[in-house]
Formats: C-alpha cells, structure tokens, sequence
C-alpha cells in the first residue's frame, strides 16, 4: 500500500536551488523532480543513525551565524 503523500510549501536560496537543479539534470534517465530529489535526501537523513534533533539544531546555529 502506498503512503500517503502531504505537500507543504519551503522556502530555500537560490544557490540551494542552483545544487538541486544540478542533481535533478544530472539525473534525467531517472526522470525524477525536484520534490523527489528533497524527498530522498529527507529520507536519508532521518534514517541514518545520527541525534536528529541535536543535529538540526547544529545546522540552524551554524546557517544563521552564516557559517554553513
């Protein structure tokens, strides 16, 4: 049975945008989006064996002082 899916809005900068397009035209024998390239790059993170929280929280510090 397959999951359901919800949609929800994200904002991201357009150097991210240029790094996502990038990987979606490099895959074109996949035929694969944008939302799909983001929905497996979500899905490897909460599955890899890391403090999800605590690394997220190291990610935002370390965007906002624009050392990321």
């Amino acid at each position: 049975m397959k999951e359901r899916k919800i949609s929800f809005g994200v904002r991201i900068s357009e150097d991210l945008v240029k790094e996502l397009d990038k990987i979606v035209d490099e895959s074109e024998y996949l035929d694969v989006s944008r939302s799909e390239v983001v929905e497996a790059i979500l899905l490897a993170y909460f599955k890899s064996d890391v403090d999800h929280e605590k690394r997220a929280r190291e990610l935002i510090i370390r965007k906002r002082k624009e050392k990321l």
